[in-house]
């Protein structure tokens, strides 16, 4: 039997695995590409299982729209380490997931994860294990964001640890515009659109908070409710995006930026996702 350099360089390029790991599955498999390459997804899966309770809060967010600006998707992979998520080869599998993601704009992580990975036989799941087994950490895909709009804009953090998409009602030449609100997300974190937006549940928490708040400061029990509800409106001004403080101009709020540019122009929806590092 003779396994030549070139075919565990090509198992190599399909797997991403060791040149000694593809010799060695290929001596195994008595020069079997495909039985090769199934030994190596075994011993992924051998690794995934021991480091199954590891915990991988590394990795990249990476968010990008398509050629007509109108949808924008956001993915989050993940690793043990900083050194890995650096590595190019990963960074390259994470942009990979991605472009599955924005082609067939799969419901949820689980239908992405059950797509086929770059037309080689597997799906995303399948190679996530496998490349466990290549890097030798646990990798995971844990977010997955979409957002379609007559205007989307991506924000990308540099070292893709954060990342936010903003979409908007009109197209056009709003991209400057667009792109301010996508940073102000990535830096300011609102929880909702506007206040019409906020779940009711995380209204009725910041109540109690502040009734609570109120009452420890020694005012009377019937002005609590009064207090409580003034500072919800606080709680709106600074965590809904629309009535935020514009970061580069204080004097406006996000909603009169937005109009300075178009009466109608609103946002839509948004999403920011960050690694939590």
């Amino acid at each position: 039997m003779n396994i030549t350099a070139a075919d565990v360089n090509k198992l190599r390029q399909q797997t991403g695995a060791g040149m000694m790991d593809c010799k060695k599955a290929l001596v195994e498999a008595n020069g079997d590409f495909e039985a090769a390459v199934d030994i190596l997804r075994k011993q992924g899966q051998k690794v995934a299982a021991k480091r199954s309770d590891r915990d991988a809060a590394e990795g990249l967010v990476i968010a990008k729209i398509t050629a007509d600006g109108t949808k924008g998707v956001m993915v989050v992979v993940n690793c043990e380490t900083d050194f890995v998520a650096k590595n190019e080869d990963f960074g390259k599998f994470a942009n990979q997931i991605l472009d599955v993601a924005m082609e067939h704009s799969p419901a949820d992580i689980e239908a992405l994860k059950a797509l086929p990975f770059a037309g080689n036989g597997i799906t995303i799941g399948e190679k996530i294990i496998e490349q466990t087994g290549v890097i030798g950490e646990k990798i995971d895909l844990s977010g997955y964001e979409q957002i379609n709009a007559a205007m989307v804009y991506a924000y990308n953090h540099p070292g893709n640890k954060l990342a936010s998409m903003v979409g908007l009602n009109k197209g056009g030449d709003f991209q400057d515009a667009a792109k301010d609100v996508a940073m102000q997300i990535a830096a300011m974190d609102p929880v909702a659109v506007s206040k019409e937006e906020v779940p009711q549940a995380t209204i009725d928490r910041e109540i109690e908070v502040g009734k609570e708040q109120a009452i420890q400061e020694g005012k009377p029990a019937d002005m609590a409710e009064k207090i409580a509800m003034g500072r919800l409106n606080k709680f709106f001004k600074e965590n809904t995006l629309l009535s935020q403080e514009y970061i580069k101009d204080n004097k406006k709020t996000i909603e009169q930026y937005l109009k300075g540019f178009d009466a109608e122009l609103t946002v839509t929806s948004f999403k920011r996702i960050a690694l939590s590092v």
